[in-house]
């Protein structure tokens, strides 16, 4: 098994302030610097910050703020979660996270994804018709990129390249590269087909149901002939001291944020005895930093995977509330995790 690593995504969500107000897209923004700098200093691998184009989270260009935490950070990788390809352009995507990787050094990562929102597609002039085509056409053509040598190609939705040389180059010739998937199964066979490593998110319900999707994985590289990458997961939690105060920070944020999201989906409202389940045996990572170390660990046996990442500060959190999440998943939960692994 590679390197098992551990990561931080948060979206920008709006901030609440102390006096219960909610902050600016500014501050919210700012304060993700903030938490970046300070996961950096726990020695946390991975930061990933998602491309939203709605009201409720700040951060509709993850790549800008992360250009800023390059400046301030030392060794933390600066991803994207995700980078939506089917209404951006995969040239210019390269191109932003080739310069994100200069200004860190080698620490770039992108994260590439269809969204789980659609706001971006009439924004950018999008047919959603063409929803599954413009992410297969887009991926491949990515992936032509990533070989940083002149590119002569040609699609259904976006106009031909002919012998196209794309700038800046990365010093190493690699631009690490990722796949977020929700739940498709020709989600995962597209990763496959490019050798690209996969991370699942995984936002409700028993995670062990997803470990089809990990042997579907394998085989497709298997068949296909490619090379399996790494896989992981990221999942929505809060760590505090003490196992009521992280429930009650999650009860009055993240389910408040889901059912926000249920009901433009026409989901029901989640209840009370299913938000206990999704803390005793879902994918909610809720409490002391023991309780949400022993899931993680157990999740990371049953689904054999090299990566976790924590959504933190989802809903609208206080900044102690988020600093304090990132502080003991730092010091004391992936510590432990390491440590019940070698068990």
């Amino acid at each position: 098994m590679n390197k098992l690593t551990f990561g931080l995504d948060i979206f920008g969500d709006i901030l609440l302030k102390d006096n219960g107000q909610l902050a600016s897209g500014a501050r919210s923004i700012r304060q993700v610097v903030e938490e970046g700098i300070l996961a950096d200093q726990l020695g946390i691998d991975i930061i990933a910050l998602g491309e939203h184009h709605r009201p409720d989270y700040a951060i509709s260009s993850p790549e800008m703020v992360l250009a800023a935490l390059a400046e301030k950070t030392d060794n933390i990788k600066l991803s994207s979660a995700v980078t939506v390809l089917s209404s951006d352009d995969p040239v210019r995507v390269f191109e932003r996270f080739s310069i994100l990787d200069a200004l860190s050094n080698g620490r770039a990562q992108v994260i590439l994804g269809r969204g789980s929102f659609t706001e971006s597609f009439p924004l950018f002039g999008y047919d959603l018709a063409d929803y599954e085509d413009l992410f297969e056409e887009k991926t491949a053509l990515f992936k032509q990129l990533l070989a940083e040598k002149p590119v002569t190609w040609q699609g259904k939705l976006r106009p031909p390249l002919k012998n196209a040389d794309v700038y800046p180059k990365t010093e190493s010739g690699k631009l690490e590269t990722w796949i977020g998937v929700g739940g498709s199964p020709e989600s995962i066979i597209r990763a496959a087909r490019y050798s690209f490593p996969v991370i699942l998110a995984i936002i409700g319900g028993d995670p062990s149901r997803f470990k089809p999707y990990v042997e579907l994985y394998h085989r497709a590289a298997e068949e296909l002939k490619t090379k399996a990458g790494d896989m992981g997961v990221h999942s929505h939690g809060v760590i505090a001291e003490d196992e009521d105060t992280a429930r009650k920070i999650a009860w009055r944020t993240i389910r408040a944020m889901l059912d926000k999201i249920g009901r433009e989906r026409g989901w029901a409202a989640m209840s009370k005895e299913q938000f206990d389940h999704e803390i005793k045996t879902g994918s909610l990572y809720v409490g002391t930093p023991e309780q949400v170390a022993q899931k993680i660990a157990k999740l990371i046996n049953d689904l054999g995977i090299q990566r976790f990442d924590l959504v933190y500060g989802a809903g609208n959190q206080t900044s102690a509330e988020r600093l304090n999440t990132i502080e003991l998943y730092g010091s004391k939960v992936i510590p432990r995790v390491h440590e019940l692994l070698k068990r």
